[in-house]
């Protein structure tokens, strides 16, 4: 038990890693353990694989590659092109949601309904479009039709970048990074980073920023946006987290990805009579729809469905062997689960053309058939309920409740009231020396660090210090699993000023504020803050910082780039 205890801080993580020591099932951590050190020369960026004429590995004996590339050159290209490859998958995932919201506009997806007709409205006249005495649909198509354009724009200016403090974007213009078009900055750093071309390390890390930028304040803003008007804003809502949310008695769905546009419909369609008789007929009390890392808190924050894990507990998901189904769309799927899943009864479904697994089944999902092809998933992991052998299901007990769903707009009320929402509250306090900032603690889960540690013990020690905390993605399910997301956790981690805050609001210290696309509230967030006045002109001006404690994929690089761009001061574990 000691090993597993060094691999994470969370007692149902070490009971399944126990679990699969005793079944010889290999998990990641294993992986990781017989994978070494890893290549020096790799980790730290200085060997270059752009050309065959390598690889070249830089060492005082090669202080350059056989093209003449320079280290600085080396590190460079490979930062950019991570910067590329996160701003990539979360920019799709912005026109996947375009796309949809188009479908359903034009009435071709009867799955999807503008459900915040606000937001859009208040989205259209952002983009100039014209609002009086026109159908919802009508404006949802025509804007929908812009903010494709912007994916494929090549002159001009994204529009959304235009929301940040007036002195960010003159900055950005000033330096030649204000983003053109999402495709078109994405495309260019490949070239820029192609054999034989850019070798000016500060010229190719000021086009990553404009990458970063296309994603943080484009595609990644423009999924957050989008998803708000086609399944509604998110309000604070109570839900639960950690494996223990598994059923003994009910059918066991977990969804796992990251784009809601499946995920949404199946929780729908969990609550259709078809399904709810079926099930009935198979024996199983219920359907339990969960989730697993950003799909997960999509559908937390709008429906308060349960988180089962984060990154690192998805294989561990399996491993109890009561998971009837798992759905997987695109982003943070392991290889490894078709493997996990072979040993349990468990069924394994990819749903992207973008994300097939080897061997195993596909149901390819499509917006214009996207209820019936819920409902046939989940056809199937009813079907398979009856397969799952009671002897090998071993559920942790560990679960906690959580608040999650606040964004901009709900801390805006929250912290002014019904009929003054404003954020002079926030302001005034961090003036007032009652708050000493606001820290944004995000990203992945990493074996090479202590599972969960990092992001718990930061947090934990930043609201210690009267610092208020939000989180997305990985690292807010840990601080769920820790008890962290509740509005009692102000008065046993708090600082006395903090605490205050949280008591007369009634929040919890740190604010789950959604998946890793979502880290675009955070920075409309902060440009309210500016807005407001009395803590400067700009998002550099303000008491805040970023971290990635465990980050590991090319997203969270993107993610940190924005945030550097924007003015924020950013940190990677």
């Amino acid at each position: 038990m000691s090993e597993v205890r060094e691999r994470s801080i969370d007692l149902a993580t070490q009971k399944m890693l126990k679990r699969a020591s005793e079944e010889e099932i290999m998990t990641v951590w294993d992986r990781f353990e017989l994978m070494g050190s890893g290549c020096k020369f790799g980790k730290e960026g200085i060997c270059c694989r752009i050309c065959s004429m390598g690889p070249c590995r830089i060492t005082k004996k090669t202080e350059r590659g056989v093209c003449g590339a320079s280290v600085d050159t080396i590190v460079a290209r490979n930062l950019a092109r991570m910067i590329v490859g996160g701003a990539a998958a979360h920019s799709d995932h912005g026109r996947d949601t375009a796309h949809a919201l188009l479908l359903a506009a034009q009435g071709k997806a009867g799955a999807y309904k503008i459900k915040d007709e606000e937001k859009l409205r208040a989205l259209a006249t952002e983009y100039e479009i014209k609002i009086e005495g026109r159908k919802k649909e009508e404006i949802a198509e025509e804007l929908a039709e812009k903010i494709l354009g912007e994916f494929g724009q090549q002159h001009g200016e994204l529009r959304m970048p235009l929301r940040a403090p007036k002195k960010r974007v003159e900055l950005w213009r000033k330096l030649g990074i204000m983003p053109r078009g999402v495709d078109r900055e994405i495309v260019e750093m490949m070239h820029r980073t192609h054999m034989g071309v850019g070798n000016d390390y500060k010229n190719i890390l000021l086009h990553g920023l404009r990458v970063a930028l296309s994603d943080g304040w484009g595609g990644s803003m423009i999924a957050t946006e989008l998803s708000d008007i086609l399944f509604k804003t998110p309000e604070p809502i109570r839900g639960r987290s950690n494996l223990g949310v598994l059923a003994e008695d009910e059918v066991n769905v977990i969804v796992h990805g990251h784009e809601p546009t499946l995920s949404e419909v199946v929780v729908e369609a969990s609550r259709d009579p078809e399904i709810l008789n079926l099930i009935k007929e198979d024996g199983a009390k219920g359907i339990n729809i969960a989730g697993i890392c950003c799909t997960s808190n999509e559908i937390l924050m709008r429906h308060g469905i349960p988180v089962a894990g984060n990154f690192l507990q998805q294989e561990l998901a399996l491993i109890t062997g009561a998971v009837d189904l798992m759905m997987v769309d695109v982003q943070c799927l392991m290889p490894a689960l078709s493997n996990v899943a072979d040993c349990f009864h468990t069924k394994l479904i990819t749903t992207s053309p973008k994300c097939k697994f080897p061997g195993v089944e596909h149901i390819e999902f499509k917006e214009e058939k996207a209820y019936q092809i819920a409902k046939d998933i989940l056809r199937l992991a009813i079907g398979n309920y009856k397969n799952r052998k009671k002897e090998k299901v071993v559920i942790p007990r560990e679960s906690e409740d959580l608040v999650a769903g606040f964004t901009a707009e709900s801390v805006f009320s929250f912290l002014g009231g019904k009929y003054r929402a404003t954020y002079r509250p926030l302001n005034d306090a961090i003036i007032a020396g009652r708050l000493r900032g606001a820290a944004g603690v995000v990203g992945c889960n990493n074996p090479n660090v202590k599972h969960n540690y990092a992001h718990i013990e930061m947090a934990k020690e930043l609201i210690k210090n009267d610092v208020l905390v939000v989180v997305t993605g990985c690292s807010a399910i840990a601080d769920a699993e820790a008890g962290l997301l509740q509005p009692e956790a102000a008065f046993k981690y708090a600082g006395k000023g903090l605490q205050e805050i949280c008591e007369a609001v009634g929040i919890p210290p740190i604010l789950h504020v959604g998946s890793c696309v979502d880290n675009s509230r955070i920075l409309i967030t902060l440009t309210n803050v500016v807005n407001e006045g009395g803590l400067g002109e700009d998002i550099s001006d303000l008491p805040v910082a970023g971290a990635a404690p465990e980050w590991m994929s090319e997203k969270a690089i993107s993610i940190g780039f924005y945030f550097v761009a924007s003015g924020v001061f950013t940190i990677f574990g």
